[in-house]
């Protein structure tokens, strides 16, 4: 509840999510393999851990769609926040849970790994329990638990490795691999000592080989979406204090594994370009500008801090300018949610 508390009060009194602070990556730059790896590793090893416990209440902030209820990357479930929490379950769609998607027997269950939130997923049980700590992969003849039921379970039919896998759906392939990146690196002083197929056993690669060419495969499949940038900022400012960053420059993966290791890795454009493909919202002192670049269909309201609704509609303008100078003095929020974004504004009108 404690954290529940903090979090509210802090998103209700940021404006915008932060992007990546200046100079966050300035050390990693002009390296590339295993040094590079390292030098991220330095970055984002040091992070504040919390509670098991409150892991639901962060989903609330991490894992919520446009429409309120819980975003489960492992089925089409409708879960309303806290109500269905696991809980029992005999079926898909009973209820979600805590699901470590680098599964938490790899690394005994060991802190701080056990809590962090970028391999923490909300997710249903009875899929999660059908994954149960196998590799994630591809299946080609796979099998599922149900209609509602996103990936499956099979044989191996990628590159050489043929035991049994779970295969995610394609629309967050790239999610999980960005977040076994993110594991493998963060944790590098931990990972040589931790078990499975998936893993190599060592600090660099530290993902075995056939690991490596599937999550670069996924990697560049599915590129990341504003879910991922959302979550990962929210993380950062909110939670942890530390940011995944083979979401904000998934090119990363390539400088440490792929074929550019052997190439200086410098800072990119493709945050800022994957960024841009979304709808974004710029705020001056007397103005909000929302850009809708690719005109995706999204419902905005300006209300006023004690529920007077001052403007609202839905639209798909590339460019919706709101000039608040010229409202009463008040405290005042918009919202822009559309099926890939969702977004508060607060705005102060003063005298």
């Amino acid at each position: 509840m404690r954290l529940l508390l903090s979090l509210f009060l802090s998103l209700f009194s940021l404006c915008v999510f932060a992007q990546v602070p200046a100079g966050y990556y300035d050390s990693a730059v002009g390296k590339s393999g295993s040094v590079l790896k390292t030098s991220l590793f330095n970055i984002i090893s040091s992070h504040d851990e919390i509670a098991y416990a409150d892991l639901w209440s962060a989903f609330y902030y991490t894992d919520q769609k446009s429409d309120g209820l819980v975003w489960d990357v492992y089925s089409n479930c409708n879960f309303s926040f806290g109500t269905y929490q696991c809980g029992n379950y005999t079926k898909i769609c009973d209820c979600y849970n805590r699901e470590h998607s680098m599964p938490k027997a790899w690394f005994n269950s060991e802190s701080p790994m056990y809590t962090d939130l970028f391999h923490i997923y909300p997710t249903d049980g009875r899929v999660n329990n059908q994954r149960a700590n196998y590799p994630l992969g591809e299946c080609v003849n796979g099998g599922s638990v149900g209609t509602d039921a996103l990936g499956k379970l099979g044989t191996s039919t990628y590159s050489t490795y043929t035991g049994t896998v779970f295969e995610p759906a394609d629309e967050y392939k790239g999610d999980f691999a960005r977040t076994y990146f993110y594991m493998v690196t963060c944790y590098e002083d931990k990972v040589a000592s931790w078990s499975s197929d998936q893993l190599a056993g060592n600090s660099y690669p530290a993902l075995s080989d056939w690991s490596v060419s599937l999550f670069l495969k996924w990697n560049t499949e599915d590129p990341v979406s504003q879910k991922e940038l959302d979550r990962n900022n929210t993380i950062y400012t909110y939670i942890q204090h530390n940011r995944n960053p083979f979401i904000d420059n998934p090119e990363l993966a390539d400088y440490i594994w792929g074929d550019k290791k052997s190439i200086s890795w410098n800072l990119s454009a493709s945050l800022s370009e994957v960024a841009k493909s979304y709808i974004n919202v710029e705020k001056t002192l007397t103005s909000v500008q929302i850009n809708n670049p690719q005109s995706e269909s999204y419902t905005y309201a300006l209300i006023k801090a004690v529920g007077d609704i001052c403007s609202k509609g839905e639209t798909k303008q590339q460019n919706l300018s709101f000039n608040y100078s010229q409202l009463h003095v008040g405290i005042y929020l918009l919202t822009i949610n559309s099926k890939n974004y969702l977004n508060t504004v607060k705005l102060i009108v003063s005298e």
